[in-house]
C-alpha cells in the first residue's frame, strides 16, 4: 500500500472520528419511558455553542435521527457540526399515548441535561440554542416562553412551528394531530382551552431569548401566517425576531435546497451572532 493511499486513509478516518455521531444516550427517564439523544461534539476543548434539536411529525411521529429520508431535523446536522457548533437532537413522548405537556416537558429535561453536562461535552451552558420543525418547532417556541433559570436558553430558531393553535385550527378541515395531542377531538370550549394554554403566542412576554423563524409560503400543513403572527407578536414585545420566507417552499426542509439554496448557511450564520464566543476566544 503506497504512502499516499495510508495518508487518505488517516485523513479520512480522522474525518469519520470527528463527524462520529453518539447515538441513544438517556437524558431522563418519564413515566416508565428512557428518553433518548443523539449527540455530535466538535473535535477540541471548547466550550463550544449547542443547539438541541427537536423533531416534528405531529407529536405522534418522528425520530432524533432523521428517519430512512434523513428529514426532520437532519438536514442542519452537517452544517452545524462544519460551523463548529455542538448539536443535540432528542426523542421525546409522543401523543397519543403521552398528552401535552408530556412533549414540552422533555425538551425542558433536554435542556437542563445538557447544561449539567457542560463540562463533560466541552459546551458553554451559556449559549445553547433550541430548534425544531414542525411539532418540534411549536415544543422549542413552548419551552422558550415557558422558561424559568433551569431552562432558559441563549436563542430559539422554530422551523414552520404552530404557534396559535386556535387560529391553525380553524383554517384546517379537521385537528387530528391537536386530538392526539391534546386528549380531546371536540371543538368545544374545553378544547378552545386547551389549545390556547399550549400556544406559545399566547405567552410572549419581554426578555425572551431572541429567535430566528423560517417558515415556507407555500407551506399546506402549517400556515405561513402563523410565523408571520409569531414574529409580530414577539417583536410587540420587543424580542429580538427575525424571520426567513422560503418562496414557494412547502413543508419540510427536503425540498428547499432549489428554492433558497443558503437557507442553512443563514440559519449557521444567525446562531454565530446569536450565541458569539466570549471576548478573547
Amino acid at each position: 500500500m503506497n504512502i499516499r493511499l495510508l495518508l487518505c486513509l488517516a485523513f479520512c478516518a480522522t474525518v469519520a472520528a470527528r463527524a462520529a455521531v453518539q447515538t441513544d444516550i438517556e437524558y431522563g427517564r418519564a413515566a416508565g419511558v428512557s428518553l433518548k439523544l443523539d449527540a455530535s461534539i466538535p473535535d477540541g476543548p471548547g466550550p463550544f455553542p449547542a443547539v438541541i434539536l427537536v423533531h416534528g411529525g405531529g407529536w405522534s411521529a418522528g425520530d432524533k435521527s432523521g428517519g430512512p429520508s434523513k428529514g426532520y431535523m437532519a438536514p442542519m446536522h452537517a452544517p452545524l457540526a462544519a460551523a463548529g457548533f455542538a448539536w443535540f437532537s432528542i426523542n421525546y413522548r409522543l401523543a397519543p399515548d403521552f398528552r401535552y405537556p408530556a412533549p414540552v416537558e422533555d425538551v425542558e429535561t433536554a435542556i437542563r441535561w445538557v447544561k449539567a453536562h457542560a463540562a463533560e461535552y466541552h459546551i458553554d451552558p451559556r449559549r445553547i440554542a433550541l430548534s425544531g420543525e414542525s411539532a418540534g418547532g411549536h415544543l422549542v417556541a413552548m419551552a422558550a416562553v415557558r422558561a424559568d433559570a433551569t431552562t432558559r436558553v441563549a436563542a430559539v430558531v422554530p422551523f414552520y412551528g404552530v404557534f396559535d393553535m386556535v387560529a391553525e385550527a380553524k383554517r384546517r378541515p379537521t385537528i387530528t394531530n391537536f386530538a392526539r395531542l391534546l386528549g380531546r377531538d371536540t371543538m368545544d370550549e374545553t378544547m378552545l382551552k386547551l389549545m390556547h394554554d399550549a400556544s406559545p403566542i399566547n405567552f410572549v412576554q419581554p426578555g425572551l431569548p431572541p429567535f430566528l423563524l423560517l417558515h415556507g409560503t407555500a407551506d399546506q400543513s402549517v400556515a405561513y401566517q402563523q410565523s408571520v403572527d409569531f414574529q409580530a407578536r414577539l417583536r410587540a414585545a420587543n424580542v429580538p425576531c427575525e424571520l426567513i420566507p422560503i418562496k414557494d417552499g412547502p413543508h419540510g426542509m427536503l425540498p428547499w435546497p432549489p428554492l433558497a439554496p443558503d437557507f442553512k448557511d443563514r440559519v449557521v450564520a444567525w446562531l454565530r451572532t446569536a450565541l458569539p464566543a466570549p471576548a478573547g476566544k
